[in-house]
C-alpha cells in the first residue's frame, strides 16, 4: 500500500494521524540523506536489548491501531443499547483517522524505496532481514527484490530511521516514554547531520510556493478550500484518472522521490495551517495533493490532467499561489 509512488496515499494516512507531521518530516530528512550521512546514523543505534524492550510494546501498539477494517465491524455492531446514529457517528469518527496502510508497509518504504541506495547487489543472497526488527520481533516479510544486502553502518542507520518512524505513526497508541526512548536517536543524530533542502525537481518552485501558502492559510482561505473541497468530492470520478495520470508521469520521467518529497512536505503545511482532520478527510487533501502531484509533472502531463488537479486550487487561493 505504501510507496513512494503512492505518495499520496501515504500522505492522506499522515495527515489523518496525530504523529504524522513527524514521520513526515523524518521522511523528508531522510530523502536528502547521502552515504556520510549514514555512520552519524549508526553511531547512536541503541543496541538490541534496549530495542526488544520497546519494540514488543509496538508490536502490542500494531494490534490496537485502528484499521478501516473496524469500520465495517463498527457499523455491524448488535448491541441493542447502542442507538444506529451512535454507531454510525462512531465508525465516521473511525473512517477519518483510520489508515489505509500498516506498520509493516511503511518500514518496507523506508527500506526498500526511501533509502533504495543503501543496498547493494550480493549474488546469491536473500535480502537481509532487517535490524530494525530486534531479536524475537516479527519482522514483515518483504515483497520478493533482487538480491542485495545492507552494510552494517546502512543497516543500522535504517533502523535509527525506523525506530523514530513508528514512534510518530503509532504516537496515539505507544506509551509516551516508549515513544522518546524510539525516537532519541534519531532526534540526537538528526542534530549532527547538515541541513540539505530537499529535492523537488524541475518544477521545485511551483511547488514549494503552493506548499508555503496552503502553511499560511487564513480562516477566509479555509473556508473556500472547504467548499472546492465539497464540490470536488462531487466530480470524484474524474479525479481518480488524473491524480494517475499525473502519478504515472512522475514515475516515467524519474521523478518519484521529488514528487513524494513533496507530498511530505504538504502533510506539515496542512498541519501547520489548522485544517481540521475532518476537512483533510472529506476532500481538502484529495485537493492539495492533487495539486502538488500535477506540478511535479507540470511539464508533462496533458492539459485537462493539468485542469482536473490545478484549476479547483487556483480558482481558490489564486495564481499567487504557485508564485506566479
Amino acid at each position: 500500500m505504501y510507496s513512494l509512488v503512492s505518495a499520496p496515499v501515504l500522505g492522506f494516512d499522515l495527515t489523518r494521524i496525530e504523529g504524522g507531521a513527524g514521520v513526515s518530516d523524518v521522511l523528508t530528512r531522510a530523502l536528502a540523506l547521502g552515504p556520510d550521512d549514514l555512520a552519524i546514523l549508526a553511531e547512536h543505534h541503541a543496541d538490541d536489548a534496549q530495542r526488544a524492550d520497546l519494540w514488543a510494546a509496538v508490536e502490542i501498539a500494531t494490534t490496537v491501531q485502528p484499521t478501516v477494517r473496524d469500520v465495517a465491524g463498527l457499523s455491524r455492531a448488535t448491541d441493542p443499547g447502542t442507538p444506529a446514529e451512535r454507531r454510525a457517528s462512531a465508525a465516521l469518527g473511525l473512517l477519518q483517522r483510520a489508515p489505509l496502510g500498516t506498520v509493516d508497509g511503511l518500514l518496507q518504504c523506508v527500506r526498500y524505496d526511501v533509502l533504495d541506495w543503501t543496498w547493494a547487489v550480493a549474488d546469491g543472497s536473500e535480502p537481509e532481514r532487517a535490524s530494525q526488527f530486534p531479536p524475537g520481533q516479527r519482522a514483515a516479510e518483504p515483497t520478493p527484490r533482487p538480491a542485495k544486502l545492507q552494510s552494517d553502518t546502512a543497516s543500522r542507520a535504517t533502523a535509527v530511521i525506523c525506530d523514530a518512524i513508528v514512534a510518530g505513526y503509532l504516537r496515539q497508541e505507544l506509551d509516551a516514554q516508549v515513544r522518546r526512548r524510539l525516537a532519541a536517536p534519531w532526534v540526537a543524530a538528526s542534530r549532527r547531520l547538515p541541513e540539505r533542502e530537499v529535492a523537488l525537481g524541475p518544477t521545485g518552485s511551483s511547488m514549494r510556493a503552493l506548499i508555503d501558502r496552503v502553511a499560511s492559510l487564513g480562516q477566509q482561505d479555509g473556508a473556500r478550500l472547504y467548499k472546492a473541497a465539497e464540490a470536488g468530492r462531487r466530480e470524484s470520478a474524474s479525479w481518480a484518472p488524473a491524480i494517475h495520470s499525473a502519478s504515472w508521469a512522475v514515475h516515467l520521467a524519474g521523478r518519484v522521490r521529488e514528487a513524494a518529497a513533496g507530498q511530505f512536505l504538504l502533510v506539515q503545511a496542512v498541519e501547520t495551517s489548522g485544517i481540521p482532520v475532518t476537512e483533510r478527510a472529506a476532500g481538502v487533501w484529495n485537493l492539495l495533493s492533487g495539486a502538488v502531484q500535477a506540478l511535479a509533472a507540470r511539464d508533462l502531463v496533458d492539459a485537462a490532467t493539468a485542469h482536473r488537479l490545478l484549476g479547483p486550487v487556483l480558482a481558490t487561493l489564486g495564481p499567487s499561489a504557485l508564485g506566479s
